[in-house]
């Protein structure tokens, strides 16, 4: 909750730009992205998002929520309710009572992993691993992958403004005229 917070703090004039941005726009639907998650014990919470992902502020707005109690920074995705299985007396969702045992995060090992191209990358086994076999270190491992990746994402962006395409350079000889190109003819 400590780091949450002082996340929070950090990240909120960004925040601020990035919503009056998106309300300048005027989104049909408003700026938030809102719907209910199923979170530690099935309680289920209104998740609150903004609704755009440059920057990362769609997850970086979710932060409240690390704050509140609803969210961890590290955990599993953070599901909707699904159908109950009729056998739970609790009424929790089927094949999903492990994500009961602890809270959603903002990112998880099933986020940081989603990328890589492994052949067994799929998120629920992810999620199912992280849940099983998670402790502080491996946090953050998640957290510091979670990190890198958005830095390096950000400084691809960059890279790829300033960088000259070849179609945007001009390879011909100097003294070079277009219109020598359309009065000349092959003789071979």
């Amino acid at each position: 909750m400590t780091l949450g917070s002082a996340l929070l703090a950090l990240s909120s004039p960004l925040l601020v730009v990035g919503a009056l941005t998106l309300a300048a726009r005027r989104p049909p639907g408003g700026v938030l992205d809102r719907g209910p998650r199923v979170g530690l014990g099935g309680e289920v919470f209104v998740l609150r998002s903004l609704r755009t992902r440059r920057l990362g502020l769609d997850v970086l707005s979710r932060l409240p929520h690390v704050v509140r109690g609803d969210l961890s920074l590290v955990g599993p995705e953070p599901l909707p309710p699904g159908p109950a299985d009729p056998a739970d007396p609790r009424g929790l969702p089927a094949a999903r009572h492990w994500r009961q045992e602890l809270r959603p995060g903002l990112t998880g090992l099933a986020r940081i992993r989603s990328h890589s191209g492994m052949p067994w990358d799929e998120p629920a086994l992810l999620d199912q691993h992280y849940a099983e076999h998670h402790w502080a270190g491996m946090d953050l491992a998640i957290l510091a992958s979670a990190a890198r990746m958005r830095l390096r994402g950000a400084l691809r962006g960059c890279a790829r403004r300033r960088r000259a395409r070849a179609s945007d350079t001009d390879h011909r000889l100097s003294g070079y005229r277009a219109a020598e190109e359309v009065g000349s003819v092959s003789t071979d």
